[in-house]
């Protein structure tokens, strides 16, 4: 894979992921104990999915498995949407909380799929 950066922590989009897992974190010490082993476990989980395959994918080396783990964390980022909108829905999350959360994560999904196309395109 030519043009590839000194790491995967040089990336823009690992870096954002990495903000939104921190954020993520941080707003969910506020949420209900009683959601610690459900809901609040499972948008933990979804979020430090998303640099995590980002980091996986680029330490393979091969373009079609970077590729695959960058879809992956397409999958988990909209995993973590659709458990924030659960969390605001049933009144764990306030909604100020989840539109943050939310409009980070669209700019990593705009940045995975920008690297998703470049990858493709330089095949």
């Amino acid at each position: 894979m030519e043009e590839k950066t000194g790491s995967y922590k040089d990336l823009l989009v690992w870096n954002q992921a990495m903000d939104l897992a921190v954020a993520v974190y941080g707003a969910t010490k506020s949420w209900p104990k009683e959601e610690m082993y459900g809901l609040t476990s499972q948008v933990r989980r979804a979020a430090s999915s998303i640099p995590a395959n980002i980091a996986e994918g680029y330490g393979r080396e091969i373009r079609g498995s970077y590729q695959q783990f960058l879809r992956i964390a397409q999958g988990s980022l909209k995993e973590l949407e659709t458990h924030l909108l659960i969390a605001e829905r049933t009144g764990v999350a306030p909604k100020a909380t989840t539109d943050t959360l939310l409009t980070s994560a669209e700019s990593v999904g705009k940045l995975l799929r920008l690297l998703i196309r470049k990858l493709s395109s330089s095949s």
